[in-house]
């Protein structure tokens, strides 16, 4: 800001903001150079179209002074880099607000993520903030001077809870906040105790809702994996099954084939002439070749329906099997 407020000295009263402020002059460059063209480029920058043409008006009445193409490219480079830092940090403070409302929501909704972490790290963990009494708290930091030689009892283990929530944090932010307005309104705070009671009961609330939209989860999981069990349970057995009619399938088709040769082999011994010539005229000549055709198609037909029988028991068998499985 000091180094670009000699060339554009009226910004810095137009975009306070730090991040903004080095994003708007990256963009800008020399001054004299912005145009009617660059509005909508510096609205998408600062969020504000008055701003932006504020800040295009400022340009073409502004004090300062030249700049040379040197300077110009040291602060871009600048620039960048103080933007990509502050982007670092907004992205830390997210992981940090992430992080505290999942380990210490009371402790967020009471100072904030910030002072918050600070207080967790100087204190070595969680659980030792937690167990210090409020004497401890407040010097922390001067532990060397104040508590050196010092020895005492364990205080009182803290309320925990087995599901996070910020109830506690926020009810003793109402606590601070009456104690500061008791000076400006006279309104006695509240107590202690009952705030605490109070705390307490909006605390059970919300475990017990937490507990219960836990226990839907786990039941609806539940059932998908029974339906996941049932389905697959289905498969197989359907594969089973036709396993089962592919072999029952194959040892007709084995048997209709043996049927059939067998029925060939009389025909053929019946059609070969007899041996040394000798011919006689039997008393009872065979069936014709067209009643032959009715009779063994007859008989086909009637293996196929006692096949078809067979089958059907035994479809049956097997699906009483899985049932009973």
């Amino acid at each position: 800001r000091e180094w670009y407020g000699y060339h554009f000295p009226e910004l810095i009263k137009i975009v306070p903001d730090n991040s903004m402020y080095c994003r708007v002059a990256k963009f800008i460059g020399n001054r004299r150079e912005l145009s009617e063209e660059s509005l909508e480029g510096l609205e998408e920058i600062v969020m504000d179209s008055a701003k932006a043409q504020a800040i295009l008006e400022a340009s073409r009445s502004s004090m300062g002074m030249d700049i040379s193409p040197l300077d110009l490219i040291n602060i871009g480079s600048f620039s960048r880099r103080v933007i990509s830092l502050s982007e670092y940090r907004r992205g830390l403070q997210e992981y940090l607000r992430s992080k505290m409302s999942q380990v210490a929501p009371s402790l967020s909704a009471l100072i904030g993520e910030v002072v918050g972490a600070r207080l967790i790290s100087h204190a070595g963990s969680l659980t030792n903030l937690a167990k210090y009494p409020a004497s401890t708290v407040q010097i922390l930091g001067a532990e060397k001077a104040l508590f050196r030689g010092r020895e005492g009892a364990e205080p009182d283990p803290p309320l925990h809870t087995e599901v996070p929530t910020s109830v506690f944090g926020d009810k003793l932010r109402e606590q601070v906040e009456e104690r500061l307005a008791f000076y400006e309104t006279g309104e006695p705070p509240r107590k202690n105790l009952e705030v605490m009671k109070e705390a307490v009961v909006e605390a059970n609330e919300v475990v017990a809702e937490v507990k219960r939209r836990q226990e839907k989860k786990e039941k609806k999981r539940k059932k998908r994996e029974k339906r996941r069990l049932e389905a697959l349970a289905a498969a197989a057995a359907e594969t089973e099954e036709n396993s089962v009619m592919e072999t029952e399938e194959n040892d007709v088709g084995a048997k209709k084939k043996k049927k059939k040769k067998k029925q060939q082999q009389p025909e053929e011994s019946e059609a070969e002439p007899e041996e040394n010539g000798l011919q006689e005229e039997e008393e009872e000549q065979p069936l014709p070749k067209k009643k032959r055709k009715l009779v063994v198609e007859q008989e086909e037909e009637e293996e196929e329906k006692e096949e078809k029988k067979k089958k059907k028991k035994k479809k049956k068998a097997v699906a009483q099997d899985l049932e009973e499985d």
